[in-house]
């Protein structure tokens, strides 16, 4: 239902539940038995979920959730599922890592959710992305009405929600849902040129960042935080190496 590779020090997490990599609870095992492995390796710094269909995923499991409708506990057993996809986004929204969703095709429903976990989100130009459960009569239970209002702001989630409004590549990038669009053909390559500049990057101070910038919503714990991660990360002896480098190496470009 999916793999994982580890490489050069990025973790690549492909979907691979065809047609559409609907989030069954087979394929949330598989996400969730990948995480956990990942956690007890440090040989990565960056996350990519990716998909090898022909969408990245459209989302819920309809036809099973069709059944758990009729059931006389369907309001448990619904509840329960998507508190499950839930806990996935936000073990991945908690990563201090990297975490980059690679949308080379269709992103609906909870397959939006999922990338709504990542901190970053690459589309290729034939992309769609959308949240369209209202027209089933449901809502994105899996995290979309709050990462799309934060990500977005309030006016976009209800233009898109409210309306089960699908938007293409181009028309994500200019709302902010995602923050890079590529010529489908140059696809890989662009992608894995920016997957590898977040790999190249130290791993410390990164971390870090991402520790101030989750606490934005906040100003006096963020601000706090700021001052007490830079400490830190200046009496590390990699930042002194790293400094000292970068002025040896501009004290040279001075003297030619």
């Amino acid at each position: 239902m999916m793999s994982l590779e580890v490489a050069n020090g990025v973790a690549r997490l492909t979907l691979a539940s065809p047609p559409v990599n609907a989030l069954s609870e087979g394929l949330l095992d598989a996400i969730e038995r990948s995480l956990d492995s990942l956690a007890t390796r440090t040989d990565w710094s960056v996350l990519v979920l990716a998909s090898s269909a022909n969408v990245f995923s459209a989302g819920g499991d309809l036809h099973t959730m069709a059944g758990w409708m009729r059931q006389a506990d369907a309001h448990e057993v619904i509840g329960a599922y998507a508190a499950r996809v839930q806990r996935v986004g936000e073990r991945i929204e908690a990563l201090p890592q990297v975490t980059i969703a690679l949308c080379e095709r269709t992103a609906l429903g909870g397959g939006l959710e999922l990338a709504l976990a990542c901190d970053l989100r690459v589309a290729s130009k034939r992309a769609r992305f959308g949240l369209p459960e209202v027209r089933l009569g449901l809502l994105p239970g899996a995290g979309g009405t709050q990462r799309l209002t934060r990500l977005c702001g309030p006016s976009v989630a209800l233009r898109m929600i409210l309306a089960a409004e699908v938007i293409d590549a181009e028309a994500a990038r200019q709302i902010g849902l995602v923050q890079w669009v590529f010529e489908p053909e140059h696809f890989a390559e662009e992608s894995q040129c920016l997957i590898a500049r977040y790999a190249s990057m130290p791993r410390h101070s990164q971390r870090a960042s991402k520790s101030c910038i989750r606490l934005a919503h906040d100003h006096r714990a963020g601000y706090a935080r700021e001052v007490e991660a830079l400490s830190e990360l200046a009496t590390t002896t990699q930042t002194l190496q790293l400094v000292e480098e970068f002025l040896a190496g501009a004290r040279e470009g001075g003297e030619r």
